[in-house]
């Protein structure tokens, strides 16, 4: 390096603010000296995140020197999550992570919130100098580009990017990723895409195929993003995001099975990112996986003892998931699960304790997990001041009202919750999501082990109907409604089954009376719910039938 470069980085390292990271006294003076034989002057020495995090709330930072093991609490990825999060950190700031450690758990869990690079421990001045030279470097040919992206100036900075692009050849990538990734901002679609098909003409970079795949998904073009991004998978197994845009495209497609194998494959990679342990465990929920939901809400929540994205909705979902998984099992796992289902719970009230809703909440599950082990009188006691809530007129919230509905039904309060459940209905019948929950719970309220067995009936009796096996499909659906026996869909896939029987030559009057019997169980189907005008519909049909 020549004097004039020495004294070029000198004067670039002199105008900037440093923040360094570090447990080890030691290391922090160490590496402060060597950013002043830099030229450094501005440097702030912290050893560990919540100062860190708080300088960085109230003082502008150019570069972060992190360590990634910081001792007890947040390690240097929670920070990085946690700046990230609040937006402490402006595009034009570097975050380089300082690591003795370079296990691929910990590169790939890093690498999920973007750091700007890694320094591997031992560090000299020379590597660190280099190192950063390269990038204070792009960051100051860049410098413009990026305010305008921070003030959220983006046709701006989009003009900013096409004018750099014929005098910045070095910088050409940065600059063609950044032009596609605002043109998606502002919804320009058909720029973007041009951007991404080019570079792939050119060169196949993740990035491009990333954005392509994002682009298809989001224009519903959902069977050709599955393929691209399934393509980009095989081709770069540790390339994140394509796992959470690919599952996200199954799931759009009606795939959640396949969408939740996705995100397990994902884990294996990179195993702590708490946000895709969350999506894995929503997946899994909705595909009625609780054994794969529990271990992932388990995990979301272990994730999030020193994260910014920590929640007691977290412990919420994995002491319903634990409930779920424990109900009708007096063994040694559903009592362990039982357990862990009440453990979770009161450790969610200590952790939490500014929420006045939680100890409702907790008391809501925990009663549940009592009903599930047949401890009734304990689950009726815990469930007391819920009660007195309600009598003192207090309105629950939609989630609390069905999950206490859910509860009511367990203890063989079905009066109760069906009433419970019409209030909710009335107070959000303008939510159609909530709603449809409503409609969930009042089809089916039992655990989850005789939804499952209900469900399997319910699909063999289709399949039955479909083969044109009419006494195989009645058993079917009458052995579901043993199990469910308010279920709408239910009892009009059986009268519907026991019409085509009588039309087909069998004549007896008792089949209409079947039909009679299962269509009065719906007589006080509300018109919100999807079934109504099928029952409508038979209803008139079977009238038409009656001798």
């Amino acid at each position: 390096m020549t004097n004039s470069d020495r004294s070029s980085v000198g004067n670039s390292f002199g105008k900037l603010n440093f923040l360094i990271i570090d447990d080890f006294e030691n290391f922090r003076l160490s590496i402060r000296q060597m950013l002043r034989d830099c030229g450094a002057d501005k440097i702030e020495l912290v050893a560990h995140a919540a100062p860190a995090v708080q300088y960085c709330a109230y003082n502008h930072v150019d570069v972060v020197l992190c360590d990634y093991n910081l001792g007890d609490g947040k390690n240097g990825q929670h920070i990085l999550e946690e700046l990230r999060h609040k937006k402490l950190l402006k595009r034009s700031s570097l975050f380089l992570m300082v690591t003795a450690e370079t296990s691929k758990e910990m590169v790939m869990g890093a690498r999920e919130y973007q750091p700007d690079g890694y320094l591997t421990k031992p560090i000299n001045r020379a590597m660190l100098e280099k190192r950063l030279s390269g990038l204070i470097a792009q960051r100051n040919a860049l410098l413009p580009i990026n305010r305008e992206i921070d003030r959220e100036n983006y046709p701006e900075a989009i003009s900013l990017c096409l004018a750099a692009l014929p005098k910045q050849p070095r910088y050409k990538t940065w600059l063609l990723k950044t032009l596609a990734d605002l043109y998606y901002q502002v919804g320009d679609y058909s720029h973007a895409l041009k951007i991404y098909t080019d570079v792939l003409e050119q060169r196949d970079l993740s990035w491009a195929r990333l954005g392509r795949g994002k682009i298809l998904l989001d224009t519903r073009n959902f069977d050709e993003a599955v393929t691209v991004l399934r393509e980009l998978i095989d081709k770069h197994p540790d390339y994140m995001e394509a796992y959470d845009l690919l599952a996200e495209g199954l799931d759009r497609q009606g795939r959640p099975t396949q969408a939740q194998q996705v995100l397990e494959k994902a884990i294996e990679h990179s195993p702590n990112a708490l946000l895709r342990h969350k999506q894995l465990a929503r997946l899994a929920t909705d595909n009625q996986d609780i054994a794969a939901a529990s271990d992932a809400w388990r995990k979301t929540v272990s994730l999030g003892t020193h994260s910014i994205h920590d929640s007691p909705e977290h412990y919420l979902s994995l002491g319903q998931a634990l409930s779920d998984l424990s109900e009708g099992d007096s063994g040694e796992d559903g009592k362990q699960q039982a357990d862990e289902a009440i453990t979770v719970l009161s450790r969610m009230e200590k952790r939490f304790p500014e929420d006045e809703n939680l100890p409702l909440r907790s008391r809501i599950v925990k009663a549940r997990v009592y009903a599930g082990q047949d401890r009734l009188k304990e689950a009726e006691h815990i469930l007391e001041p819920v009660r007195e809530s309600l009598a003192n007129g207090r309105e629950f919230d939609a989630d609390t009202g069905i999950d206490y509905a859910k509860t009511l039904f367990r203890l063989g309060r079905e009066d109760e919750a069906k009433h419970l459940l019409g209030q909710l209905a009335q107070r959000y019948s303008d939510e159609p999501d909530t709603l449809q929950k409503i409609e969930n719970l009042l089809d089916e309220p039992v655990g989850f082990r005789q939804k499952l067995q209900a469900r399997a009936y319910n699909r063999d009796g289709i399949k039955a109907f479909e083969s044109g096996d009419l006494e195989a499909a009645i058993s079917e659906f009458t052995n579901a409604l043993k199990i469910v026996p308010a279920h709408a869909a239910l009892n009009l896939n059986l009268v519907q089954v026991l019409m085509k029987k009588y039309t087909c030559g069998q004549n007896d009057p008792q089949l209409l009376e079947l039909c009679q019997q299962h269509l009065e169980r719906l007589s006080s189907l509300p018109e919100q719910h999807r079934q109504y005008r099928r029952y409508l519909a038979l209803n008139k049909k079977l009238k038409g039938m009656m001798p």
